[in-house]
């Protein structure tokens, strides 16, 4: 355990810092991971007994700087371009459905694990000799492949975790054990603040197939206008823009998420234009006059869908460029919007064939002064 932990990014230093210390664990996620034979994404670091004391050592050990939390419990070593956080273990107690948890330090690593949203993620390593300390039936729920909640007021006590049913279901290939997904309410979603949810919301979109399996917890997010198509986009907002088929009210439902200004007005417009344009046969220039002033995710949403020709504008049309500038165009005599009206006829005219090379380029652009 503790030869395939080393494969995390920063291991090395880790174990340079901590490795000695009788009370350290490896716990949750790369755990999980190196069990599955998988290269674990980062070490998060569980103290039975005060965190603090524990890393101001290893900064020492490694030259590195310290971050203290004494409030939290908790500390941060930085050092050689890593970070690492060591966090005292803990119980946890929710004073109502979807509140924050309120913190008891002072935990054994076996009451810390009962604070974890899945039994596959109740695991850790202890990193002086490797003793693993696992949740009653995580070794054979992980051998199943399947996600269980530790225990039935799971969701109710943090509603997040639905979220992240269905986020570690994408990444692993797992399923909900039934009973667990007998538990799923979304309606439990309404009870937790939008700035939570739009951060659950964020890491699933980083994850393939992640919106596919969201189901009803889709609706509840984003509105009764989610759907899901068969085929998704790659990027994420532009798969997020692809399953709202409804922009009424979507802006602001994004803004109740926490995303930005301009994420919302990306995804609105990509959604808006994605439902409404039909591109069919069209030809080079049809395609820059429809879409070069809107964002690429609405192409890349009628890509998905099988549109040839938003395939096309993304991989070449786009990419073109004239041989003539708009100092160009000023120095033939034109000013004002007559130069962007000059640019937009010398890029038609090119990609119609009309005008291959800057001289026609230029010419295209001066005619269309007397255009009406």
């Amino acid at each position: 355990m503790l030869e395939r932990l080393q494969t995390a990014p920063g291991a090395e230093l880790v174990l340079a810092a901590v490795g000695e210390e009788p009370g350290v664990h490896a716990v949750g996620g790369a755990v999980r991971d190196v069990l599955l034979d998988r290269v674990p994404r980062e070490l998060d670091l569980v103290v039975e007994g005060d965190a603090i004391p524990v890393a101001r050592r290893a900064a020492a050990r490694i030259s590195g700087r310290l971050t203290v939390h004494e409030r939290f419990g908790t500390a941060t070593v930085r050092a050689d371009g890593y970070e690492f956080d060591l966090a005292s273990a803990r119980r946890e107690t929710y004073p109502r459905p979807g509140a924050l948890p309120e913190v008891a330090l002072g935990a054994t690593i076996a009451e810390d694990l009962a604070r974890r949203d899945f039994t596959v993620n109740a695991l850790a390593v202890r990193l002086a000799d490797g003793e693993l300390t696992a949740w009653p039936g995580a070794r054979d729920d992980l051998g199943a492949r399947l996600l269980r909640v530790l225990h039935d007021r799971s969701f109710i006590d943090d509603p997040t975790r639905m979220l992240r049913l269905v986020r570690y279901a994408a990444r692993l290939g797992f399923a909900p054990e039934p009973h667990t997904a007998a538990l799923v309410d979304p309606a439990l979603l309404a009870t937790v603040s939008g700035e939570r949810l739009g951060a659950e919301l964020r890491l699933l979109l980083q994850e393939p197939g992640g919106l596919a399996a969201l189901g009803p917890l889709g609706p509840a997010l984003l509105g009764e206008g989610f759907r899901v198509p068969e085929r998704l986009p790659a990027s994420p907002l532009a798969a997020l823009a692809a399953c709202c088929v409804d922009v009424d009210g979507l802006a602001e439902r994004l803004d109740a998420l926490g995303f930005t200004a301009r994420e919302r007005k990306l995804v609105v417009a990509a959604a808006e234009a994605a439902g409404r344009l039909r591109l069919g046969g069209a030809s080079d220039a049809e395609l820059w006059r429809e879409l070069h002033r809107l964002p690429p995710e609405a192409a890349e949403i009628l890509a998905a869908a099988g549109e040839p020709a938003a395939r096309r504008w993304l991989d070449v049309v786009r990419h073109r460029r004239l041989e003539i500038t708009g100092d160009d165009i000023i120095r033939a005599g034109l000013s004002g919007e007559a130069v962007g009206a000059g640019l937009e006829a010398a890029m038609t005219a090119m990609l119609d064939g009309r005008a291959p090379g800057a001289e026609a380029q230029l010419a295209a652009a001066l005619d269309s002064r007397r255009l009406p």
